[in-house]
């Protein structure tokens, strides 16, 4: 999927740089995804999330630990054929990653160590894949957290628990941007929308509408 304004850019192809939006369950990702949709570029690709369709898919969601480690190989290697599609594709200039492959980490049923052996990499090479990590925090119950997505089944305990360990997989990227809840979610929004711009280059980077209260649900 891309954005939909025309921007005027002429440039044939782009390095395409890799830009992860990640958070814990209920924290707006599927919004900010609709509205940089409609309000950036054809240049910008958005990936979609590869938890999603694999359990979307079928992918049986259970909870013993074989079940669970296989659930997170299948992510990952979804996920990594999707970056290396959009690399590939020469007119992109951002590939906006719904979660990146170090959100794996964060639900994986296991020591650190374990996760990079068993998908024959290192924390270092998945932290370098990213140009830059947007990180919206997922919101308690009281302030808007809720099962809108059929396939979100986390409580807000447990929704805020992982949120955390996601903080935790990216502290190291030299680029991770925390944008904090807010009462208004438009503001949080609004924040998001101007980072994930930082990372167009100057032939697409100003071309683009200006965040409207039009918001898909969340």
């Amino acid at each position: 999927m891309m954005g939909t304004q025309e921007c005027g850019c002429t440039n044939p192809s782009h390095t395409t740089q890799l830009v992860v939006l990640t958070g814990g369950p209920g924290a707006g990702k599927t919004a900010v995804l609709e509205l940089v949709r409609r309000m950036l570029c054809p240049h910008v690709a958005l990936l979609p999330e590869s938890a999603s369709i694999i359990f979307g898919g079928g992918f049986p969601r259970r909870d013993t630990l074989p079940a669970r480690r296989a659930a997170q190989r299948a992510i990952v290697r979804v996920q990594q054929e999707l970056e290396r599609w959009v690399t590939a594709e020469e007119p992109v200039a951002v590939g906006l990653c719904d979660r990146g492959v170090l959100d794996g980490l964060a639900y994986w049923p296991g020591a650190a160590k374990d996760f990079f052996a068993e998908l024959g990499t290192t924390r270092e090479k998945e932290l370098a894949r990213y140009s830059a990590v947007i990180h919206l925090r997922t919101p308690p119950a009281e302030a808007g957290y809720n099962h809108h997505n059929p396939l979100r089944i986390e409580s807000p305990e447990e929704a805020a628990d992982i949120d955390a360990r996601i903080e935790q997989v990216w502290r190291d990227h030299p680029r991770r941007f925390i944008i904090p809840n807010t009462k208004d979610f438009l503001e949080k929004a609004q924040h998001a929308l101007m980072h994930i711009r930082m990372e167009l280059p100057e032939c697409c980077s100003g071309h683009s509408r200006p965040v409207d209260s039009t918001l898909p649900p969340l």
